[in-house]
């Protein structure tokens, strides 16, 4: 189920910007970002907080927790 709305959250919220282009400013394989936006791959703690870092978002919010 979070993976879904984790998907769902960082679509919006990378918006127009290039996949490659975020995940080089965040600090990820461009491969990784991808497969979380599709749902193929699980995301472990430290790329979760990575990401909630950069977009200045919270955990519970990103993953779907809470709205």
């Amino acid at each position: 189920m979070y993976k879904e709305k984790l998907a769902e959250n960082l679509k919006t919220l990378i918006g127009n910007r290039s996949v490659g282009g975020v995940a080089k400013e965040i600090g990820i394989p461009q491969q990784t970002l991808f497969r979380y936006l599709h749902c193929q791959r699980e995301i472990g703690l430290e790329n979760l907080i990575k990401i909630a870092d950069y977009f200045d978002e919270d955990l519970d919010c990103l993953t779907g927790r809470k709205q």
